[in-house]
């Protein structure tokens, strides 16, 4: 009978719970400090729903990681990534650079599967811990460096969208002047980091659904990235009509958060619209290829 039938849960956790509080004890003074700072920023927000997302993950594939490692041979690289990773978090944590503490979590991760389990558990946890990548601040010199051009970009296809519908509108730059309201398209709107929150969104909805079709995984991947860029215009055209309509204090105020709503939904809705093409496409394909040829 294999060992992971034998292990009652009990004797599971007592046999992980010294490893997980050494790694709260490790980590909670980091993401309280992430919540009392970064996390306040409209920008960074998503980061704690990128951490509750990879830990609901992690701890739907933990029986299937328990009982694919069942005899598998522990891996002695793992006690390397452990000494690369708390370096980073001494590091990180001593001069605040959040890249590294941040990162040093998710190799402490990586490091505790293999010593404990090996590779094939690893394996099994590879996208969680990829998904939490997204939680880590990017440099602000690369931020600035993509999200003007992204900003520019997504201003001038709103402005041309609502000129099209005949709305009063002009636009300098990254500022879009509508009747007598004047609006400076921020990096929240349309910012490299919205970029890869929605990116991930449609990431996590991939390993979600968990589709058999290489081809539709492939192509709903690349397409996330204008479907994001489609979201952030939805986003501004909303923002820009909450102002023309209501005044600036319905757009400055709780009329903008709920525009970050606005972004998040019309995301999802996009990529069930375009998952459900790719579907119809594919079967399409399917039927086809399968269908025999007459000969006339």
């Amino acid at each position: 009978m294999p060992l992971y039938q034998l292990n009652s849960p009990k004797s599971e956790i007592l046999d992980w719970w010294p490893i997980i509080l050494g790694v709260l004890a490790l980590y909670i003074p980091t993401f309280y400090s992430l919540a009392n700072g970064i996390w306040t920023n409209q920008e960074h927000a998503h980061g704690p729903i990128i951490l509750i997302l990879s830990l609901w993950l992690i701890f739907r594939k933990w029986k299937i990681m328990i009982k694919k490692s069942d005899g598998q041979s522990a891996s002695a690289f793992g006690w390397v990534i452990l000494l690369v990773a708390l370096i980073f978090y001494i590091v990180g944590g001593s001069q605040q650079v959040l890249i590294l503490e941040i990162g040093s979590f998710i190799l402490v991760l990586a490091a505790i599967l293999l010593i404990k389990l090996g590779y094939v558990a690893l394996k099994i946890m590879w996208f969680p811990l990829f998904f939490l990548l997204f939680m880590i601040p990017l440099p602000g010199v690369i931020v600035s460096f993509f999200t003007m051009p992204m900003k520019m970009a997504v201003s001038y296809v709103a402005e041309n969208i609502l000129f099209w519908a005949n709305y009063p509108i002009a636009r300098n730059g990254v500022v879009l002047q509508i009747g007598q309201y004047q609006l400076l398209v921020a990096d929240a709107c349309a910012g490299l980091q919205t970029l890869l929150t929605l990116e991930a969104l449609g990431l996590f909805y991939l390993n979600l659904v968990h589709h058999t079709s290489i081809f539709r995984n492939v192509a709903l991947a690349i397409l996330i990235i204008p479907i994001s860029f489609t979201a952030n215009v939805i986003r501004v055209i909303v923002l820009t009509l909450i102002t023309y309509h209501y005044g600036d204090a319905a757009g400055q105020g709780f009329l903008h958060g709920f525009a970050g709503m606005v972004l998040f939904i019309s995301a999802l809705i996009l990529i069930l619209g375009v998952d459900g093409l790719l579907q119809y496409f594919a079967r399409t394909q399917h039927v086809n290829v399968i269908l025999p040829v007459r000969n006339i």
